[in-house]
């Protein structure tokens, strides 16, 4: 049963798209129903992507989130699980950041990391979202095929938030 009040929103339930472009590629596509401003913050805020960034049915949490978020920036990301020994750690640089419009970043904690493109594009007061991951080697795609099944749960809690966010970011 939804534990929502009556005349309070729902989010719109957006189909979120994952596909492999090639051995190399994996592409990730979605609306949301927020502006590009404001999706852009929820990707580039640390205390707004603590927020939804882990999916909370595979029961991890974001324990840290630093973020310097400009070309030659980094960002470190330490994830805990119950059943871990110790907290898993990702993390990069950025290469490219345009406000509102594009991340372009490095993901360094393996030699099989791929390099990640996330395009926020409005759309009729919505954002179109597109990840591009380019990965070094096939291999090193079918690694990290975990992640492709997290994206919905994890988009779907980032709709939550934008709901709550509103035009105050």
């Amino acid at each position: 049963m939804d534990a929502r009040r009556e005349g309070e929103p729902t989010p719109m339930k957006n189909p979120t798209t994952v596909e492999r472009k090639s051995d190399r590629e994996l592409v990730v596509t979605r609306f949301f129903n927020a502006p590009p401003r404001i999706v852009f913050a929820a990707w580039t805020k640390p205390e707004l992507l603590k927020q939804w960034w882990a999916p909370k049915s595979m029961g991890m949490s974001l324990l840290s989130c630093e973020l310097d978020v400009r070309a030659g920036g980094s960002y470190r990301f330490e994830f805990g699980h119950a059943d871990w020994e110790k907290p898993m750690t990702f993390f990069g640089r950025y290469l490219e950041v345009i406000p509102h419009s594009r991340l372009v970043w490095t993901n360094e904690e393996s030699d099989g990391g791929a390099v990640t493109t996330v395009t926020f594009e409005e759309k009729a007061g919505k954002t179109l979202l597109v990840i591009h991951d380019l990965y070094p080697s096939k291999e090193a795609l079918d690694a990290n095929a975990g992640a492709e099944g997290a994206m919905p749960e994890t988009f779907a809690q980032l709709d939550e938030l934008l709901l709550t966010l509103g035009a105050s970011v």
